[in-house]
């Protein structure tokens, strides 16, 4: 494989670009830092085709990047291939308003072939490939510049590694019959929505014990004034206010900006300062969550004790199929649908549907209406019919 020198010039960009483009996948990868910002710090983008790779420096004076971007997210011919590719989706989302697509994410990929839950990549390529990382330059400093041949050659590895395994993975699934399997779950991560953040769900993100509706819509009211304080001034959300500081004051709000001084985890300046100001008109302006945005298990969810009990049979009957089939149990089905169905839901579930009915949904619905039950065979605990299914 030929591997590219830095690239730093629009000109060589654009030629890398249009060859990558005749390929049939590209592997991406993107090194970044968040410690000290809102969005991500893009610092550097590996690409390769198995043929070539090259890492593109984004920070390079007046390069020109719509030849990547365009590559990435408006060319559907070429099948653009990461590993745990959320946080690299999310950064050309935020660059472009659009995803990478089609897209394969051998993370996931793994889980269909029961290579674990969340395989890291070092534990991928040692796996496929027999290969031990060099992770010594895993803490480095994206941003600085230079960048020295260790680093660029500890990143253009995380794209040539992948460019070997892919195809075999690819291999392995069509050898099972399970690259269908992946196709739901890779246009759900490819999906826009699921990048675009929504100031008013940010509260859904924080922990906190409360679930009366004036506590909740407080709540909400904050912690959608905190991303926009974070957006605007492009820092991490937790330095204008941490989780358990902005849960404390909507479940037990100041009555006056002077007491925001008392408020643990905020400097004393907050009771005269311009910030203590718009957060104390974002507290005023709050209105009580509603009945239709409440927390699911406030509008319903399981039967009490026995739907419980029932959902907790239903993730045994999961893991016994998961291993039966050796897929990682995640990609099957995932606990809060299992609470859904044990209390009686039945639509809008993804384990009701395609190939995680087959596998898995039959069986479970079987499971909560009764005509199936646990039995111990040769030592084994296995799934039996009861004699009311039988009949």
């Amino acid at each position: 494989m030929k591997i590219h020198p830095l690239i730093t010039d629009s000109g060589q960009l654009a030629e890398l670009c249009a060859r990558l483009s005749q390929s049939p996948f590209v592997i991406v990868d993107t090194e970044f830092m968040r410690e000290n910002t809102y969005y991500p710090d893009l610092c550097l983008v590996q690409l390769s085709d198995g043929k070539e790779a090259a890492a593109v420096d984004p920070k390079a004076n007046n390069i020109d990047l719509r030849p990547m971007l365009d590559l990435l997210t408006n060319n559907e011919d070429v099948l653009k291939v990461f590993h745990a590719g959320g946080q690299d989706i999310e950064i050309f989302f935020n660059m472009t308003g659009n995803t990478p697509h089609p897209m394969f994410d051998t993370q996931i990929a793994a889980m269909a072939l029961g290579q674990g839950e969340q395989i890291g990549y070092s534990n991928l390529v040692d796996l496929w490939l027999g290969i031990k990382l060099d992770k010594g330059a895993r803490f480095t400093d994206w941003s600085r510049r230079p960048l020295d041949k260790r680093q660029l050659d500890y990143a253009i590895a995380d794209v040539t590694h992948l460019a070997d395994i892919f195809p075999k993975m690819l291999d392995k699934l069509r050898e099972l019959n399970r690259g269908k399997w992946l196709n739901e779950e890779m246009e759900r991560i490819s999906d826009a929505e699921n990048y675009r953040n929504d100031p008013d769900k940010a509260w859904q993100r924080v922990k906190i014990q409360s679930r009366k509706p004036d506590v909740l819509g407080r709540l909400q009211a904050l912690a959608a004034w905190r991303e926009r304080e974070a957006r605007h001034k492009n820092i991490p959300r937790g330095r204008i206010m941490k989780d358990e500081t902005l849960a404390d004051i909507a479940a037990h709000p100041p009555k006056a900006q002077s007491d925001l001084a008392k408020v643990r985890g905020l400097s004393a300046a907050w009771r005269d300062n311009e910030i203590g100001d718009r957060l104390m008109s974002a507290i005023a302006g709050a209105k009580p969550l509603s009945r239709a945005d409440m927390p699911e298990r406030e509008r319903g969810g399981t039967n009490g004790k026995e739907g419980a009990l029932v959902a907790d049979l239903l993730k045994l009957l999961l893991k016994i199929r998961s291993r039966e089939i050796n897929v990682a149990s995640r990609l099957i089905a995932k606990s809060d649908e299992m609470e859904r169905l044990a209390g009686g839901e039945r639509e809008g579930l993804a384990l009701l549907t395609g190939w995680r009915f087959e596998q898995f949904g039959s069986d479970a619905l079987d499971l909560v209406e009764g005509r199936m039950a646990f039995a111990v065979v040769d030592g084994k605990l296995k799934m039996t019919r009861t004699s009311s299914g039988d009949s």
